[in-house]
């Protein structure tokens, strides 16, 4: 119930302005560590909820990453949440949402960097 309620309010969530969402989403309290266990059983969840509680849960990339980002961030899990936009066609914008641990992608089917180039990622890059 818990991951349905925080997907339904992705949408609500990415109006804010991306500092503000990512102060919200960032903020980590201690922990435990996943197990990998744990980290399938998540991953399966989030990706049962558009089925679940469609249509207030929306299908796609932006909601399963900022939906897992939340949780697994929760758990104690160092990921990070990479935004990023095709830049073959500009015409027609296809962009993706998509998780990082230590600059590799984390729970992506297939590897997004060669086709997605990152226009921001959260946690904010340390300077």
């Amino acid at each position: 119930m818990r991951v349905c309620a925080f997907a339904t309010a992705v949408p609500v969530l990415m109006r804010l302005p991306l500092p503000r969402v990512g102060a919200v989403l960032t903020r980590r309290p201690p922990g435990w560590r996943p197990s990998s266990s744990e980290i399938e059983r998540l991953e399966r969840v989030v990706a049962l909820a558009p089925r679940v509680a469609g249509p207030f849960v929306r299908p796609g990339c932006l909601t399963r990453g900022v939906t897992l980002f939340w949780f697994l961030r929760r758990a104690g899990l160092d990921v990070e949440l990479r935004f990023g936009l095709d830049p073959r066609d500009a015409a027609d914008t296809d962009g993706h949402c998509g998780l990082s641990i230590d600059g590799e992608p984390f729970l992506e089917k297939r590897d997004p960097r060669p086709r997605f180039a990152e226009l921001y990622r959260l946690p904010l890059p340390v300077t």
